[in-house]
């Protein structure tokens, strides 16, 4: 192995903290992984915060075991990677003023639910792209505004997740521009914070910094993070950033290539080089980030997926004891198309409007469980096409195949009916840890192993299982 090619990612999520060692070949060579969860806040109980002392200690028990486990000269740099939108702020000194209030947290509702005394939610929408959730990165700073003041007026800097460890790690505070996308607050065309929204909620815009482009070195390791995660001091950390960016770049996708990240929601994503933030991209619950790389835009589609196949597991298998989803997939393959009648509205979880409205339509005295499950996979299977639509319209362009990563990417009849609905192959990405891979070829580049990002992934092995449509 060549000197210096040993990335570090430490990648925080919801359910883990995981510290993830990979060669320059993507390869994973050492993996450590604590679980992740919320904490009531100190000063509100009901609220929900992260507790960035315990993450970044189990970020630190997982480095200092993933470091012994390598030779620590051959490490070339690290980076974070996190969900998007969470942060808090900061004081010049370093000291956070504030915990993290987590994207659980239910205290910004009423904030999304009332944005147009500061904004238009349209106008909002038409320069960020991004879905008014009720967590979104800049109802927590109106929450600060209008609860606590006196901490913004004492503030230094407002810190995305990955930028609070980041800063753990180097002493240096700097967002990038794939969290500052998430955000509701940047510009889509100017790739910054945009001078207007932040005028408009009265947080001023300086506290927020110039986010950096992904592959940026922002600092180095210092000596106390040395000591407290066994890392080299002086090597570099590197800027990623949102997970989402580094999934989709990390899966091999390519310009105009959508990538379904299929779990309990299935994100369906492309990387773009236009794109649209009007009412009608508004009412299909498309929303748009920033791409890891400039001059591309993250647009996406999600709804729930496996979830609802959860359900009917739950619900309807609850006798079959081993192996209860080959079971399940047997039994819906002997369906013929169509399902003798049986329809299913996957309409479990609407996550804008919060208006469930599932259904299963069609049932007679002879309906079989077997037919539900393979009608919700045909319901699931359109639901896909409605996304992949929607994408096209938004993004200028026709897809040409879509590539399939995550738990629902094993349902071997599920991908069948995916390639027959949309008409396009499905490929199959057998990398399970796109997101760490993805970020990992940002350091190698930052770090001189390869020129760019591209050139990095060009060498990763994908081995892809084609799914044809049916004739």
């Amino acid at each position: 192995m060549p000197k210096g090619d040993i990335v570090i990612v430490f990648d925080c999520g919801a359910t883990n903290v995981r510290v993830i060692a990979l060669d320059s070949r993507g390869d994973i060579l050492a993996s450590e992984s604590s679980p992740n969860n919320t904490q009531p806040d100190p000063f509100y109980p009901t609220y929900r915060i992260w507790d960035v002392n315990e993450i970044w200690s189990k970020m630190c028990l997982g480095s200092r075991k993933i470091v012994n486990q390598l030779k620590s000269e051959n490490i070339a740099g690290v980076t974070v990677t996190t969900f998007g939108v969470d942060g808090t702020l900061f004081d010049r000194s370093g000291k956070m003023l504030y915990p993290v209030i987590s994207w659980q947290c239910e205290r910004t509702n009423p904030i999304m639910s009332n944005i147009g005394k500061y904004i238009p939610l349209y106008d909002l929408y038409n320069e960020t792209g991004v879905l008014p959730f009720t967590f979104n990165t800049i109802n927590k700073l109106i929450w600060f505004i209008e609860q606590k003041p006196e901490i913004v007026e004492k503030s230094y800097r407002f810190l995305f997740l990955p930028s609070i460890f980041s800063f753990l790690l180097s002493g240096e505070m700097v967002n990038d521009t794939t969290m500052a996308g998430t955000s509701m607050m940047t510009g889509l065309s100017s790739r910054k914070f945009s001078e207007n929204i932040m005028l408009k909620t009265g947080f001023p815009i300086e506290k927020m910094g110039t986010p950096v482009e992904a592959g940026t070195i922002i600092g180095r390791i210092s000596e106390k993070a040395s000591l407290e995660t066994a890392l080299p001091a002086g090597i570099p950390v590197t800027a990623t950033g949102h997970d989402t960016q580094f999934a989709v770049f990390g899966s091999g996708a390519e310009k105009n290539q959508p990538v379904l990240s299929s779990g309990t929601w299935e994100i369906l994503m492309v990387r773009s080089e236009s794109y649209k933030s009007g009412k009608e991209q508004l009412e299909m619950a498309i929303t748009t980030e920033l791409d890891s790389r400039p001059g591309l835009y993250n647009i996406g589609n999600q709804w729930i997926a496996s979830g609802v196949l959860e359900w009917a597991r739950r619900n309807l298998y609850g006798d079959i004891e081993n192996d209860v989803y080959n079971f399940m997939i047997s039994g819906a393959e002997k369906v013929p198309p169509g399902c003798n009648g049986v329809k299913v509205i996957p309409r479990f979880y609407e996550e804008l409007k919060g208006k469930p409205e599932g259904q299963i339509l069609g049932l007679t005295m002879e309906s079989t469980r077997d037919e539900i499950f393979r009608a919700i996979l045909e319901a699931l299977s359109e639901r896909l096409v409605a996304g992949k639509e929607a994408l096209e319209k938004a993004g200028g362009f026709k897809t040409e195949s879509i590539l399939c990563v995550g738990g629902g990417s094993k349902n071997r009849l599920w991908n069948r009916l995916r390639a027959y609905y949309t008409g396009v192959p499905l490929k199959i990405i057998d990398r399970k840890e796109t997101t760490v891979l993805g970020a990992s070829l940002f350091v190698q580049t930052a770090c001189g192993n390869y020129s760019s990002p591209e050139e990095a992934r060009s060498v990763i092995d994908y081995k892809t299982e084609i799914i044809e449509p049916w004739k």
